[in-house]
């Protein structure tokens, strides 16, 4: 079923957007007194973090500018420099390569990393661990065209898949397979793929070159509500009995729900969504982990004012991946807070 988005809740929500990344640095000087009542460890490596994000249209981006900002601004000995990224797999190689401390990572590909499989196959990277699974990142299948209604009305089409071997693409191959559209690094007999980012899918669903795309970014993702103030946009959500298949056989997904308020949709859309992961190199102090652990929750009610994904972050559920380690800065964290991470 697609879910049409309403241009004039799109155009609204793209203003409440804007506005919360432009406050981020008003929000600095709540974030300095509130973070003075940590007591924050003096970090052995200076406290300097580069924080690879993601594209400027989606929402690692935003979210890691509103994080950075207030671990920077507050009394953690932190500071903190965001980044633009290019995706998780790329957010990983910039770990391993020594271009970044900390990075955004879907739960999927951290798990791909981490046993050499998938976007990794043959090639583990471990010497990395887990800080906190902040929020969910829908899978969010976005066109244009009100014909396409179904998963199944993208055979035959022109379908933005991700960026080659990205966490999207891969979640794209997961998706089309259990409703039998084949997907592979060949590419597909069933419809014509095409590799592009958040924003460049974007821009070709509005000039007509391609006919849906697939976006894994938590909603409400600056893609798509600025698509969707120029053309009519439609979310194509899931049937329940293809999420059941899925989720059966693959452990990184959960079923999700965008509200229809999110986008200003007719009704809700029903998908599948993965954890959107802060991961940190294992040469990063305890110390600059542990403070920036503590600053994440700390602001947790001052940068929901900034960014509306934080208002999903929860203690137990930031501290319960299991595919990979935890930092021990940030298991010392959560430790104090009564909750045993990775478990």
């Amino acid at each position: 079923m697609k879910k049409k988005i309403k241009a004039f809740a799109a155009v609204a929500l793209a203003g409440v957007l804007a506005l919360g990344i432009a406050g981020c640095s008003g929000g600095g000087d709540a974030a300095s007194s509130d973070g003075g009542d940590g007591g924050a460890a003096p970090a052995a490596d200076g406290g300097s973090l580069r924080f690879m994000t993601g594209g400027e249209s989606g929402t690692y981006y935003a979210y890691g500018n509103v994080l950075a900002q207030y671990a920077t601004n507050g009394d953690y000995g932190l500071d903190v420099t965001a980044l633009a990224g290019n995706g998780s797999q790329a957010n990983i190689e910039a770990l391993q390569d020594g271009d970044s401390d900390i990075a955004f990572c879907q739960s999927d590909v951290l798990a791909y990393a981490y046993d050499g499989t998938n976007l990794f196959e043959g090639a583990p990277y471990e010497d990395f661990s887990v800080v906190a699974d902040l929020y969910q990142e829908q899978v969010q299948i976005v066109t244009c065209d009100p014909s396409i209604k179904s998963v199944e009305d993208l055979k035959g089409k022109t379908v933005s898949v991700g960026a080659a071997n990205s966490g999207v693409y891969f979640n794209a191959v997961d998706i089309l397979g259990v409703y039998g559209i084949e997907l592979s690094a060949e590419g597909s007999a069933d419809f014509e793929p095409v590799y592009q980012s958040f924003a460049d899918s974007a821009d070709s669903l509005k000039d007509g070159k391609i006919d849906a795309a697939f976006i894994v970014a938590g909603a409400p993702t600056t893609a798509i509500t600025d698509l969707s103030t120029t053309k009519d946009t439609y979310l194509v959500s899931l049937d329940q009995a293809h999420i059941d298949e899925l989720l059966a056989s693959n452990p990184y997904y959960s079923e999700a729900t965008i509200p229809a308020e999110t986008y200003g949709t007719e009704g809700p859309v029903e998908t599948v969504s993965v954890g959107a992961v802060i991961i940190a190199n294992n040469s990063v102090s305890e110390d600059s982990i542990y403070n920036l652990t503590k600053s994440i929750f700390d602001g947790q009610q001052d940068n929901a004012d900034a960014h509306a994904k934080y208002n999903e972050l929860v203690l137990e559920d930031a501290a319960a991946i299991t595919s990979v380690p935890y930092h021990p800065g940030a298991a010392k964290y959560y430790e104090e807070q009564g909750v045993t991470a990775g478990e």
